[in-house]
């Protein structure tokens, strides 16, 4: 039986205004965004830097919806308790950011966050077959990480639908979030294929603030 939930819609605040990032998760979160994602680079486990830590705690006053952090950077364990106490909600990581994913894992849960694994498009689903039941999140990366606005990548509709499988086989209620390339004529077909959580950056920042309600809604409903 399908545990798949109802679809969520995250926005990536990699594609706000930099200037204004308090106000854009203000306005994102009054447009009715379930989720803020916030990607987290460092310029050497993908090629861009980001944010660090401070940010997501000055941005954490702005909003009462989770903080969905995705940790793009290696090492990885150094800086997780630094985003946990900065104000994660659930916390991201890649198997190959360290040497010891299950460790990694365990000590997100400890710091009682929830814990989720992130699959570049290169990475195998496989890459799940003895963690998935200690995890509360499956990321599909479908573009490869470190900058917005590329094309979703076709075959990561393949290794959506079989970690969708093992999921439902599992019977836990993991969320499934595919982030990269997401619109109105992608956000369907990841759905389909079993995604309940999109990552949005440029379709849901496009056209300022007063389009953001829209964009959401659009990719709520495709």
């Amino acid at each position: 039986m399908s545990v798949q939930a109802s679809v969520r819609i995250a926005p990536s605040i990699l594609s706000a205004d930099f200037a204004r990032l308090g106000e854009e998760v203000r306005a994102i979160d009054d447009a009715g965004a379930d989720w803020i994602h916030v990607d987290v680079m460092d310029g050497h486990f993908v090629p861009n830097i980001t944010i660090g830590p401070m940010v997501v705690k000055a941005l954490r006053p702005h909003t009462t919806k989770p903080f969905d952090v995705h940790l793009m950077i290696s090492p990885i364990d150094a800086y997780l308790d630094a985003f946990a106490e900065a104000g994660a909600d659930t916390i991201t990581v890649h198997p190959e950011a360290g040497p010891h994913l299950h460790r990694t894992i365990q000590r997100i849960k400890s710091l009682g966050k929830r814990a989720g694994v992130s699959l570049n498009p290169a990475t195998p689903a496989k890459m799940l077959d003895y963690v998935l039941e200690e995890i509360d999140l499956v990321l599909v990366m479908s573009v490869n990480p470190g900058f917005g606005g590329q094309s979703f990548i076709e075959s990561q509709l393949r290794k959506i639908e079989a970690i969708r499988k093992q999921i439902d086989k599992l019977g836990k209620p993991i969320d499934l979030e595919v982030d990269g390339g997401i619109d109105r004529t992608t956000a369907p077909r990841a759905i389909a294929a079993g995604a309940d959580v999109l990552v949005a950056g440029t379709a849901t920042f496009k056209g300022g603030p007063s389009a953001y309600a829209e964009n959401i809604r659009a990719l709520r409903g495709s």
